[in-house]
């Protein structure tokens, strides 16, 4: 043996060293043979899953990332799954999930540190588990996954909602794309402007839209304990806001909403505002009531949570958010399942959910006086799209389109399509079980 062959060997089993005194400070409970860093993927299907987070608060992305991995196990429910989250700091003792499946949290480290950990346990569990498949459901997280598959070959797919990749110039965020097996984008409009924007393979870039539970978001009348809890009376017009109140999300549109109601409450004096969320914009929000003189109005309802949701959608009369910048809006969604008009922007993917203006009401967001008008409009049932006001056709779209058994069916059919682009074949659980 040659004196390069003995330093070879040292450097291996000294990086096995770190490696594994990392992967142990993360909680993960062994660290597999060496031999197996060399292997091929098993027969048995593995995941690596890389998520911002889904317990706790769940924005639109969560939800989806929730939802992406109710999908997976419903399609591959004996493969292994390894779930990084980067924010949740540890993952309920109950869950309903496959027992087959470890979560790993990074939210109790530094946040400057996260990032770090994610790319490095990215790609220990990718050499160590060798996963059929890494799935990041964040545009950010792609960069691991590049590297991954730089060092393994193993193939990555990356999920686009909007705003984070709308505009991007990030170069490593866009070689991460560029290199990507597949780009999940939330909407069309999501696609097409990383069509236009981004130099990608137009085939590689599909949709995969968000989605809901239909037991969990049903027409009801408007709940008792919430008329009480905000003093409201059954007949009273009520709008609401669902979303997050942060200095970066003044986009949603909810000072325009707050303007429009100056000039909706002169025509409707009894109207009702319930502005639902949390978020650092929150102290600017009650300053910008307090100078419109709507404090009689206007509810802050602050967190909204999720067994309280529904309730909320049926206790109002509308659901305006007439963003600019939403790339898909599952708050449409859900108010639509309960039978809700919605009130949305026209200038983002806003227009998917309400179908381009047919199951809702689409208007330009930047324009006050259009938000009052048909909002108005909507509460005194004038408003010309009469579909609006027939709750039971609304659900029945929404779901059509959009309820989880689609979600699950058409990401089984961008599973089974990756193979003709000469991608890793992700599994045939039928065959495995038969062969077992």
């Amino acid at each position: 043996m040659t004196r390069e062959e003995i330093e070879r060997i040292y450097c291996t089993l000294f990086q096995v060293f770190i490696l594994e005194s990392i992967w142990r400070s993360l909680n993960i409970s062994h660290l597999p043979k060496i031999s197996i860093m060399f292997n091929s993927p098993s027969k048995r299907p593995g995941f690596l899953l890389l998520f911002p987070n889904i317990f706790g608060f769940k924005g639109g992305m969560q939800v989806y990332s929730t939802f992406f991995l109710q999908a997976l196990q419903h399609l591959y429910p004996h493969a292994r799954y390894r779930v990084f989250l980067k924010y949740d700091r540890t993952s309920p003792p109950h869950i309903p999930v496959q027992p087959q499946t470890h979560f790993t949290c990074l939210g109790k480290f530094p946040r400057w540190l996260q990032s770090l950990l994610l790319l490095v346990s990215t790609i220990i569990a990718g050499i160590v588990e060798r996963p059929h498949l890494v799935i990041a459901t964040h545009l950010n997280y792609g960069i691991p996954c590049y590297w991954l598959k730089r060092l393994t070959g193993t193939p990555y797919w990356i999920v686009v909602h909007g705003l984070e990749g709308w505009d991007l110039a990030h170069p490593q965020r866009q070689q991460a794309l560029r290199h990507a097996d597949r780009v999940l984008a939330v909407s069309r409009y999501t696609r097409d402007r990383l069509l236009a924007e981004q130099n990608l393979d137009r085939d590689r870039v599909v949709i995969l839209p968000n989605t809901i539970l239909s037991e969990e978001f049903q027409p009801a009348p408007k709940p008792s304990h919430l008329l009480q809890r905000y003093g409201l009376t059954p007949e009273q017009p009520t709008i609401l806001t669902v979303t997050r109140l942060g200095k970066s999300a003044r986009y949603k549109g909810y000072d325009r909403l707050l303007q429009a109601l100056v000039k909706i409450r002169q025509q409707m004096p009894n109207v009702r505002y319930i502005l639902g969320g949390k978020g650092d914009d929150l102290p600017r929000i009650q300053n910008l009531v307090e100078k419109l003189g709507l404090q009689d109005c206007v509810t802050l309802a602050g967190f909204i949570a999720d067994e309280e949701l529904c309730d909320h959608y049926n206790l109002c009369d509308v659901f305006a958010l007439p963003s600019t910048g939403e790339g898909f809006g599952i708050v449409y969604l859900e108010a639509l399942a309960c039978g809700k008009p919605v009130l949305g922007g026209d200038r983002d993917g806003t227009v998917e959910p309400l179908d381009y203006g047919k199951y809702g009401c689409l208007v330009n967001p930047e324009d006050t006086e259009a938000i009052a008008d048909n909002l108005m409009a909507i509460l005194q049932g004038t408003h010309p799209n009469r579909t609006l006001f027939k709750p039971e056709i609304l659900r029945q779209k929404a779901l059509e389109r959009f309820d989880f058994p689609q979600f699950c069916q058409i990401l089984a059919q961008h599973l089974e399509s990756s193979r003709s682009f000469g991608d890793r074949p992700i599994w045939d659980e039928k065959k495995a079980i038969a062969s077992s």
